[in-house]
């Protein structure tokens, strides 16, 4: 699994760099990165509902059981490290990303695991009882990224051109 989606590095995102500060532009660069944010958005929310929507459900043993040993949302944990950045520097572009800094140490890897589907984890800490759990849907990430993508790389296009025509 990508670890995040870019749009950058493109010749015309490039060029248009090298126009804007030709031109001396540092609120038209503002302008633009404040737009190339906002096409990224969507894609961001896109990502942080399918996390919250991934069901992990028991292996169906009634009866057993109990509250959870940590008091932290999983999902909702993972939603809030999706992150947003956008460069308009050398190599300008937009970038929807999980910040593996805001998870906590022991659940670093879990967005890739829960995105490939299987989950195996101790039994409440016990490292000799370990349960499987499988994640549905799978590829919470991957599918949403190759729906998010083309709406996001049409939408700075457009900036792009918007940008260009302003610059003429």
């Amino acid at each position: 699994m990508a670890g995040s989606v870019q749009i950058l590095g493109t010749g015309q995102l490039l060029e248009l760099s090298r126009r804007m500060r030709a031109a001396g532009g540092p609120r038209i660069r503002q302008n633009t990165t404040r737009r190339i944010r906002r096409a990224a958005e969507p894609l961001h929310r896109d990502l942080q509902r399918a996390i919250t929507t991934v069901q992990l459900p028991g292996s169906g043993r009634t009866g057993r059981g109990g509250p959870s040993p940590t008091t932290r949302p999983l999902r909702a944990t993972i939603a809030g490290a999706v992150r947003i950045s956008v460069r308009s520097g050398a190599s300008p572009g937009a970038r929807v990303w999980i910040d593996r800094g805001r998870l906590p140490a022991d659940i670093r890897n879990m967005p890739w695991v829960i995105n490939e589907g299987r989950v195996r984890h101790p039994v409440f800490g016990n490292r000799r009882r370990w349960a499987t759990q499988w994640a549905r849907p799978t590829g919470w990430w991957t599918r949403t990224v190759q729906a998010g993508t083309p709406r996001m790389r049409a939408e700075v296009e457009r900036v792009l051109g918007d940008v260009r025509r302003d610059l003429q």
